[in-house]
């Protein structure tokens, strides 16, 4: 398939609108029972602005809560016990924690003060301890006649804070840098032009893997472009970033014959150990990775085909056209379902065996770019 056709299939409207909402309890779900012994809950958010919590084992709607604010980007990460899932919202500024099981908002940060606005382009995670909370800011100051771009940073919030928090520590960090996670060792990993870790103690800095500063031969490699948007590995303890890039077999820019390739990065968050290579030619698109939890070989994809692909063997075993373009895709932790959502009103679920569609789960409004993402809910 040539370049520009995939182009074509690539194209995105990423409409940030919505109504604004107060926090509470929405629908007839307020009462809803839930499972405390390490059961699994989906977690995803929808227009007008809702944090959705769907049981992973029924897949039904569990409640929905109501959010403050004008939907975007609706990042979301959950607490090591699953019961609070933050989310990033208010067009990027805003960050609000809410206990799944009823609800209640139990953590605030509004992250604009006074003339300095501060946006937070996906970025959200926690601690493995679950007391600190981090986002990349990127601040500007509104002047009346100009606007003025600081320096990005990380911040650290104590989740203990509660309803407006304000940061505890701020440490410079690189432009670009949107999809973060956190090492057990207690590292935040930063997915910009490189990936990098930095100690949310002390701003230390370190290089895990070169992406846009690689030292691959310019005549014979692009430069990867890597696609750092929704965050998902929390059922095998990873984080995990695609990137495309192409191999010149002639002269730069001879595309007849240059291999088009899909790669990826994947860190392991116990050890700290960055795995990075090309896994299968670029034929389709995909938007982002999880790894099978039976087999670490087999990685799923999906954007308007779900696909299967053996990372080892550099090749795809099986495509599964979608009824629509899907951002983001999870699954759960026995590896028994596969869940495909953003974009639209539905999440589509399906056999990790055969990819066959097996069923699927309406909301109340389309997820365009919020996260899906799977918590654990511990006692």
């Amino acid at each position: 398939m040539r370049l520009n056709n995939l182009t074509k299939r690539a194209g995105l409207a990423l409409t940030l609108a919505g109504s604004a909402l107060l926090a509470g309890c929405a629908g007839g779900l307020k009462t809803a029972s839930m499972d405390a012994h390490g059961h699994e809950y989906i977690l995803t958010s929808s227009r007008p602005n809702q944090l959705h919590v769907i049981d992973a084992e029924t897949d039904q709607l569990v409640r929905s809560c109501d959010i403050p604010g004008i939907f975007g980007s609706n990042s979301i990460v959950s607490s090591p016990d699953g019961r609070i899932a933050y989310v990033l919202t208010n067009k990027w500024e805003d960050v609000y924690g809410f206990d799944i099981t009823n609800c209640e908002m139990r953590f605030s940060a509004k992250q604009s003060y006074k003339n300095v606005q501060i946006k937070s382009i996906i970025s959200l995670a926690v601690s493995p301890d679950g007391k600190e909370l981090y986002t990349v800011q990127n601040p500007v100051v509104k002047h009346r006649d100009r606007f003025e771009v600081q320096q990005p940073r990380l911040a650290v919030f104590e989740t203990a804070d509660g309803l407006n928090a304000k940061p505890k520590r701020f440490f410079p960090v690189d432009r670009r840098i949107t999809k973060i996670g956190t090492l057990d060792s207690g590292g935040v990993i930063l997915g910009g032009a490189d990936l990098k870790t930095i100690d949310p103690q002390t701003g230390e800095v370190k290089l895990l893997k070169a992406l846009q500063n690689w030292q691959r031969p310019a005549d014979q490699w692009v430069p990867p472009d890597a696609f750092a948007m929704q965050a998902q590995g929390e059922h095998v303890g990873e984080y995990i970033l695609p990137y495309f890039t192409i191999k010149w077999n002639g002269e730069p820019g001879d595309m007849e014959q240059a291999e088009f390739w899909w790669g990826m990065n994947r860190i392991d968050l116990a050890s700290g150990e960055i795995e990075s290579q090309e896994i299968v030619p670029f034929e389709f698109i995909f938007f982002n990775l999880v790894t099978d939890p039976n087999d670490r070989d087999i990685v799923y994809g999906a954007f308007n085909n779900l696909s299967k692909h053996n990372v080892k063997e550099r090749r795809t075993l099986a495509t599964e056209d979608l009824a629509h373009t899907y951002y983001t895709i999870n699954m759960t932790r026995d590896g028994g379902k596969i869940y495909v959502g953003g974009t639209s009103s539905d999440i589509s679920i399906h056999d990790p065996k055969t990819l066959n569609k097996i069923g699927s789960i309406q909301l109340p409004g389309d997820m365009s770019t919020a996260d899906l993402r799977i918590a654990k809910l511990i006692e």
